[in-house]
């Protein structure tokens, strides 16, 4: 009988700089480095369940963004489901590490895409990464405009990342 697959969510997470940085967390049990992400808990939608796991895997708080992608794959206890959104991670760490991760790296992103130890992971973050720094990019810093202006930028930035989205889920499937 097959096993319904594992439902999870997790965060492509950004913190802003020179450069910006990708975060990704290195497993104690098997030493891998992956992206932040964890099972949801029962009742808990997977956005909200993606910003608990990228808080405890990661130590930072974060803003979640548009909905990146879902990754598809096999895992020794069946398939897994994983959905992604775009986050911003802002200050430093502010709550200890769960106990099942080693390390947090903070990377450009071809070295977080070359860290993964998942040929699957490194896949999903090398197309997705270039999006969620469009989409980062896309958010206007606050300034001093009309709302009315700032929300039409927004939304124009918002929209073009949106069918960026989908043009490449489309190539993908």
């Amino acid at each position: 009988m097959a096993r319904a697959p594992v439902l999870a969510a997790g965060g492509i997470v950004l913190r802003q700089g020179g450069t910006p940085l990708f975060a990704v967390v290195r497993l104690r049990k098997r030493n891998e480095w992956v992206l932040p992400k964890g099972k949801l808990d029962d009742g808990e939608t997977p956005r909200a369940a993606a910003e608990r796991e990228v808080l405890e895997e990661t130590g930072h708080d974060v803003s979640v963004h548009e909905f990146l992608g879902t990754l598809v794959y096999e895992s020794n206890r069946g398939s897994k489901v994983v959905h992604y959104w775009r986050m911003e991670a802002h200050g430093g760490q502010v709550h200890a590490l769960m106990r099942d991760v080693k390390a947090v790296d903070w990377l450009p992103l071809d070295l977080a895409v070359e860290r993964l130890s998942r040929g699957y992971e490194r896949a999903f973050l090398a197309n997705v990464g270039p999006l969620a720094l469009e989409g980062a990019a896309a958010v206007p810093a606050p300034a001093l405009e009309t709302e009315n202006h700032d929300a039409f930028r927004t939304a124009q930035g918002r929209r073009s990342l949106v069918q960026k989205v989908r043009d490449w889920l489309r190539r993908a499937v």
